[in-house]
């Protein structure tokens, strides 16, 4: 699938690559186009030898990314659909989370559902002071994330918060969030560009073999903790292809109230 080319623009500066989403109408939520371009940057990135670092933002200041985009989920009829996005999807975001060079998620505000799985895959990530950290899913669709995703949560907040996270739609703020490791750090909107430059700076300044080493040995020490693939089919089955999966996309793509039945 093609990209279109003002949804997720890569701009290169010095030795720096910065990838922004770029859908601030709808607070960035992703189409596959999308992830397909998250994707191929990666593939890119991963094999250039003039990038030092990669920095991921979305646009507009309200949002890093709020999301997959609910209307596309409007024609899943079957498990096999479910299955076939929650696998591509895993494999998109491991491409970010194994790419051979540091990666920043600079967050601003919404950080929410496959967003807040993008930001996880980054090695750090800074915010600004309104953020709302979630993945509200048994408030919002009724449908369920990856083994792997909800590793990488397991991994950064713990079972606790993770079951917080998820299974109370609770959004996490700015404060709390840094509390828990689940941002490297926290700051005021007109200053974290800045910021995270001087992070850049930092970076740059260090030895490239070290950092990738150290990146690829905590990624393996991650990888060999990770569920076995295919152990969540029948989760993912079950959800997704539920009555309250579907009545819950219908009712936010026509903006009505949805009560749960548990079918």
């Amino acid at each position: 699938m093609n990209e279109p080319s003002d949804e997720l623009l890569h701009e290169r500066i010095g030795r720096v690559a910065w990838l922004t989403f770029n859908r601030p109408r709808v607070r960035n939520a992703m189409t596959w186009a999308m992830y397909d371009a998250l994707e191929r940057h990666c593939r890119e990135l991963n094999d250039d030898p003039d990038v030092d670092v990669v920095v991921l933002r979305g646009a507009g200041g309200e949002a890093f990314v709020a999301g997959t985009d609910i209307k596309q989920f409007a024609n899943f009829t079957e498990a096999q659909d479910a299955l076939d996005y929650e696998r591509r999807i895993d494999s998109v975001i491991g491409g970010l989370h194994a790419l051979n060079k540091p990666t920043i998620a600079l967050i601003e505000g919404y950080c929410v559902g496959g967003g807040a799985a993008i930001a996880m895959a980054c090695d750090f990530r800074y915010c600004t002071p309104d953020l709302k950290f979630g993945i509200p899913i048994a408030r919002t669709l009724g449908n369920c994330v990856s083994m792997t995703n909800v590793s990488r949560l397991v991994d950064l907040v713990g079972p606790a918060r993770a079951k917080e996270v998820l299974m109370l739609a609770r959004m996490i703020g700015a404060d709390e969030a840094k509390l828990a490791g689940l941002v490297t750090d926290s700051f005021a909107a007109d200053s974290i560009e800045a910021e995270v430059g001087r992070v850049i700076e930092r970076l740059q300044g260090f030895a490239p073999l070290t950092l990738g080493a150290c990146k690829e040995a905590i990624h393996r020490v991650q990888v060999a903790r990770q569920p076995a693939e295919g152990s969540d089919i029948d989760l993912i089955s079950r959800c997704y292809t539920s009555q309250d999966f579907r009545g819950a996309v219908a009712s936010f793509i026509n903006k009505t109230p949805h009560s749960w039945s548990g079918r």
